[in-house]
């Protein structure tokens, strides 16, 4: 087995991604973005026998020389990093600098695939990010012990619509409705704020819609899903949640479905042929 670089963001993603790429006999040189990537994730490499790394954002030639100096050919991106964060909070070097004169729009998918394509130019081929976790994609239909009501199915029904629309051009991937009205859109901010707001504005009952973009690129910016998604809802008091099958990762899955049973939120997983009217 090759070594894999794993470039690292926040949440648990990078966790289970390296405990994924060891577990299949790879060697891992991990590159963590350092205004992200929990700190503990340092002693998860140490555990795991893993090369660490911290850098900060707009450090990518950095990034390319430690992965080059390890003999990385392929690597991997797991965990978010903050939208806003790309455009307020990075301090480019002159390899960033470059993948900037690349862009034609200044939008998150257009500056991560600008990163992929200087990566490919010194030898680092960015892969799937979900490679090594196919089980952790929400599989097709009710996930949870309660299947949602008809005026749930309804409010997703009429939100998909919307909710592909905004993903495809790339504002946010997640959307709240409530009585067949749009009641919160994600841009920058991120799916648990979007989750809050709805809660302020609208109340108890809110529905939850998180899709994959029209052309997801799997390499970056995959849906990703979690506990801490569930506890936002919790605390709006949003009733159901529909998330793409098979192109959102559900971190920590049976804890997320326990925490859903127990507050009686319906997940389910819409299916491939049925998003954006396929």
């Amino acid at each position: 087995m090759g070594r894999i670089g794993l470039i690292a963001g926040n949440g648990r993603f990078p966790f289970l991604a390296l405990q994924a790429a060891r577990s299949l006999g790879h060697e891992v040189t991990i590159v963590a973005v350092k205004e992200e990537a929990f700190k503990d994730l340092e002693e998860a490499a140490r555990a795991a026998s893993a090369e660490f790394h911290w850098v900060s954002l707009g450090q990518l030639g950095k990034c390319l020389r430690i992965l080059k100096a390890a003999g990385v050919s392929e690597a991997i991106m797991a965990g978010q990093v903050k939208h806003a964060k790309i455009f307020t909070g990075i301090m480019p070097d002159l390899t960033l600098l470059a993948a900037f004169r690349r862009l034609k729009a200044y939008n998150t998918d257009a500056l991560i695939s600008a990163v992929a394509d200087v990566m490919r130019d010194e030898g680092i081929e960015l892969l799937d990010s979900t490679a090594f976790l196919q089980p952790l994609l929400a599989r097709p239909g009710t996930l949870t012990e309660r299947a949602p009501d008809d005026a749930e199915r309804e409010d997703f029904d009429f939100g998909y619509r919307m909710a592909d629309a905004v993903a495809g051009l790339d504002i946010g991937q997640t959307i709240a409705v409530k009585h067949k009205a749009v009641v919160a859109v994600e841009a920058m901010e991120g799916t648990d704020e979007v989750i809050a707001r709805a809660g302020h504005l609208a109340g108890p009952g809110v529905r939850v819609i998180k899709v994959a973009k029209p052309n997801q690129d799997m390499r970056f910016d995959v849906p990703v899903v979690g506990l801490a998604t569930i506890q936002a809802m919790r605390i709006a008091d949003a009733s159901a949640l529909s998330i793409d099958a098979d192109r959102t990762l559900v971190l920590d899955g049976e804890h997320v479905i326990a925490s859903a049973n127990e507050a009686r939120i319906a997940i389910v997983g819409r299916p491939v042929k049925e998003s954006r009217g396929n």
